[in-house]
């Protein structure tokens, strides 16, 4: 999953990244508004984390001017004022949540999770997909009743298919939100970490469409071949 930092503190700007980095998420980050507007603009994020108090352009700008083209990604404002006004403003330019500084850094990450998960039309912070859950608090896996050992490109992929549940996932899409800007997108990395997600999940757990893309079902098929392999153990790192 891909989140924009828009945060012109160069220590917060840094501890957000890090945490979200941690926490699973590809980040970028901008330290003005006109470099985040372009890149908000530009690309395709799962979530925006945006400061109010921005040079050049200002937090609300930059909302207003993404909505007004149409860009409808999840956005949490961050302002220094825990003023009731520009909580309102925020809310009004099109902001989905905000947080007033200072916050703990847990809260941000939780509110991240929420507002991904609303965007794709769920309310359950545990995603499934037959057999297969994927606790997006803690980042637990289960196979049946087994835990199951990922990668953190492993988890990235499979939360990212996860979310979309039931729908055609093109390769591109998928380079675009668990992968940095500098990802070699002619390399064969998704096919790699697909083949490994079934080795571990089962091999019905992931369907490729073919000249389209992948899709995890929504019935009970998926993951049933890595629930068998599970109940004789975790499965483990490759």
């Amino acid at each position: 999953m891909r989140v924009l930092v828009i945060e012109d503190d160069p220590n917060l700007n840094r501890q957000l990244g890090s945490a979200l980095d941690s926490a699973g998420y590809v980040v970028e980050s901008a330290v003005d508004g006109e470099h985040g507007h372009f890149l908000g603009e530009t690309a395709d994020f799962d979530a925006v984390i945006l400061d109010l108090g921005l040079p050049a352009m200002s937090g609300i700008d930059v909302l207003r001017k993404w909505r007004a083209a149409g860009r409808a990604m999840p956005v949490l404002i961050l302002t220094a004022r825990d003023l009731w006004s520009d909580k309102v403003a925020g809310i009004d330019a099109g902001a989905d949540d905000y947080l007033a500084k200072p916050f703990h850094m847990a809260e941000l990450l939780a509110r991240v999770r929420a507002l991904i998960r609303r965007s794709a039309g769920r309310a359950d912070p545990v995603l499934v997909s037959g057999a297969i859950r994927f606790d997006t608090r803690s980042g637990t896996v289960l196979c049946g009743d087994a835990p199951v050992i990922l990668t953190t490109f492993e988890q990235r992929l499979l939360q990212f298919l996860m979310h979309r549940t039931g729908q055609i996932v093109p390769r591109s899409e998928i380079i675009e939100h668990i992968y940095a800007q500098d990802f070699d997108r002619d390399s064969n990395t998704v096919e790699v970490f697909i083949r490994r997600l079934r080795l571990k999940l089962g091999a019905d757990a992931i369907e490729t469409v073919r000249g389209q893309g992948y899709r995890m079902p929504h019935g009970d098929s998926g993951g049933r071949d890595g629930a068998r392999q599970a109940e004789r153990g975790a499965i483990g790192h490759d």
